[in-house]
């Protein structure tokens, strides 16, 4: 019961503010959802709005623990057309069959997304990533781990009515016990195709485990469903293929561009 009242106390946090019938104005831009795939799009939100990605994640069977429960939310703004910064975190999670079980609040993290190449006719869009972890929680962590700070190479183009985003990644993992530091690598693939308002997504990862000396593989199925330009809701799974995977994972939620923005543009 304390979960639950935990849960429902936060959910006015996750939930941005709505505006009056003005917020669906014609005018306001599409939001670009990043979740729910592991990989991030290489394109940036709109400029000068607040986009909120928000949901839920239930996990099962992994070697961390048996069941796990997480609400994660993002928070995203470009600055212009190249610099895009944000922030994640899980304010709450619940696991059982852990080291560290119970409620806990998760990891914290803040960084930056720069475009260096945009993307034209038949030309991708690429850009590079940098995140650094803020706050280091106990609660145990999927199959993918944790990383003190991580550098990422995205790439995004649309070819033949499909949308792909590959990620290549690199990541400072550490051991809390032992402080020892091993990098770990990890490629993503993900390919959607939007039929009217409704996107259907499959996607294969693979991400190394130095601190365990094993991989970690999986593939992802999800849909995502344009309510409004500027709200996009999602549901979907993904399974562990390999031993030290997690075995099964269940998430939904939704991404939230707010209509108005920050500060006016110079003309």
């Amino acid at each position: 019961m304390n979960g639950v009242r935990t849960l429902l106390a936060m959910l006015p946090l996750l939930c941005p503010p709505t505006l009056p019938a003005q917020a669906s104005l014609p005018d306001a831009p599409d939001a670009n959802p990043a979740r729910p795939t592991v990989s991030t799009p290489a394109t940036l939100t709109p400029v000068g709005y607040l986009q909120f990605e928000n949901g839920v994640l239930y996990a099962t069977d992994s070697p961390e623990f048996s069941k796990r429960l997480g609400i994660n939310q993002v928070t995203k703004l470009s600055i212009n057309e190249r610099m895009e910064v944000l922030a994640l975190f899980e304010p709450f999670t619940h696991s059982t069959g852990a080291a560290v079980s119970g409620n806990r609040p998760g990891e914290v993290f803040a960084g930056i997304q720069t475009v260096i190449l945009p993307g034209a006719e038949e030309r991708p869009t690429i850009s590079v990533q940098y995140l650094r972890r803020l706050y280091a929680s106990p609660a145990p962590e999927l199959d993918l781990g944790t990383f003190v700070q991580s550098a990422t190479i995205l790439l995004s183009d649309d070819l033949g009515g499909f949308h792909f985003d590959v990620n290549g990644l690199v990541m400072e993992q550490q051991d809390d016990k032992t402080r020892i530091r091993r990098a770990q690598f990890a490629q993503t693939l993900s390919i959607s195709h939007r039929v009217g308002k409704l996107t259907i997504s499959g996607e294969i990862w693979h991400f190394t485990q130095p601190l365990t000396h094993g991989y970690a593989l999986g593939n992802l199925w999800s849909t995502s469903y344009s309510l409004r330009k500027n709200l996009v809701v999602d549901a979907g799974f993904d399974h562990g293929l390999t031993s030290t995977s997690t075995r099964w994972e269940g998430f939904a939620g939704f991404t939230y561009l707010l209509p108005r923005r920050l500060w006016w543009r110079r003309k």
